[in-house]
């Protein structure tokens, strides 16, 4: 959401000169001794201390630190305002980031624009519309085939085949598609929690060649080839030249990458929080028309995506630090969107909220294209989870295990349907 993250979302080891200049220790608010470099506190964001619960770990930096450095290369951002700052200003703060071509996530203006003109109208309302029926069909498949009252995983079992299934009948991939996406998924998370360089450029030439294989078929079909938004891309020419191979596979691989973890994640989220607010769930149950604000609010609670990132294009002050040419920046929407500063108390979830202010989607040129196919998702499988149900509920004596850095959400989470609310 706000913007898909990269193939590459790999962490770097500390630069000699950065370790070296290590002056001072400070405590901050994580219970870690943190070192400060050039003024600037250093936090390590995989660190147990903070995997053991991500969201109070931002919290605690947030109100402290306004910014900290990682020994993975990046200068961190916690708050709304500063984090506002950075995405807005594209000038300051450029996208270019991967090593991967990124069409258009990782360009900045003016290459950008054309790009972003090209991909936005695969989003406009009548391509909703048009894609609401199967999405809707979906869903409710999937929340009919939930078992009753027996504990299911819902991650593995349920989101990320919601995610996958959802994401190829988008796109107008086969069903045949939906194993090796998913173990596709898992091997790359693998690689990136592994830091591991060679298997970073396996899993990304794997899943560009399920794309190029998508179009060799549809270029072999001709006439004959599927009327989806895959082929519709081989034939734009909005450009005012077909679009490169190249070009494609990286539309699509910004498509899909960022939505299988995200969707999942958010309906992860979504569920969980519903389970363990009972009276929550009940007003959504009663009242289905709150429940895109109510997407939208406990997503901002507990952020599906942890954070994407920038790099300085010239000397910049931020949050009281000067910031070289060529930092490396990481804009935690998982703490931005929970500011004091903005929202006042963070878990208090409120309906009322000034949408503008939420940044589950980011802002600024790179504001996420697709959010009108994410919020039609989440709200077709919510709809369904609803009133496809009688109650969610927690499993017992199978408590939720969480994702870990780069991932948000959790990785495991039991739930059971119920035929009705549980009597308090």
């Amino acid at each position: 959401m706000s913007q898909s993250p990269h193939l590459d979302q790999e962490v770097a080891p500390a630069c000699d000169d950065v370790a070296s200049s290590l002056s001072r220790q400070a405590v901050c608010p994580t219970g870690k001794s943190l070192e400060s470099v050039a003024g600037i506190l250093h936090w390590d964001p995989r660190s147990e201390s903070v995997q053991r619960d991500q969201i109070a770990s931002y919290d605690a930096m947030r109100q402290s630190c306004p910014l900290a450095q990682s020994p993975y290369g990046y200068t961190t951002v916690f708050g709304h305002a500063d984090a506002l700052r950075v995405i807005e200003d594209h000038e300051t703060f450029s996208s270019a980031v991967s090593r991967y071509p990124s069409v258009p996530n990782g360009m900045d203006p003016p290459g950008h624009t054309p790009f972003r003109q090209l991909i936005e109208p695969y989003f406009n309302q009548a391509h909703m519309d048009a894609f609401e029926p199967d999405c809707r069909r979906i869903a409710a498949e999937l929340v009919a085939a939930l078992p009753r009252q027996a504990s299911v995983e819902l991650i593995s079992e349920f989101a990320q085949i919601f995610a996958l299934r959802i994401q190829c009948a988008w796109l107008g991939w086969p069903a045949a598609l939906h194993e090796p996406l998913r173990l596709w998924t898992l091997k790359n998370q693998a690689a990136t929690l592994s830091r591991d360089r060679e298997a970073q450029e396996h899993v990304a030439q794997e899943f560009d060649q399920y794309i190029k294989d998508l179009l060799a078929a549809r270029r072999e079909a001709g006439a004959a080839a599927p009327d989806d938004i895959t082929t519709h891309l081989l034939h734009n020419d909005s450009l005012g030249r077909p679009l490169t191979e190249e070009e494609i596979t990286s539309i699509l691989r910004n498509w899909t990458v960022g939505e299988l973890g995200t969707i999942a994640a958010s309906v992860g989220i979504l569920a969980h929080y519903l389970a363990v607010h009972p009276d929550i769930q009940q007003h959504l149950r009663d009242n289905p028309a709150d429940l895109p604000a109510a997407i939208d609010e406990i997503l901002r609670i507990h952020a599906p995506l942890i954070m994407n990132r920038r790099l300085t294009t010239r000397e910049v002050e931020l949050a009281g630090h000067t910031l070289p040419a060529g930092t490396r920046m990481a804009v935690l929407w998982a703490s931005a969107n929970r500011d004091e500063a903005v929202f006042g108390d963070p878990d208090e979830f409120r309906l009322d909220r000034d949408p503008a202010l939420n940044l589950l989607y980011g802002a600024g040129v790179h504001v996420c294209p697709g959010a009108p196919l994410a919020r039609l998702e989440l709200l077709a499988i919510m709809e369904a989870l609803l009133s496809g149900t009688g109650w969610l509920a927690l499993s017992t004596g199978q408590p939720p295990v969480k994702a870990i850095y780069p991932g948000s959400g959790f990785a495991s989470l039991h739930v059971t349907v119920e035929p009705e609310r549980p009597p308090t």
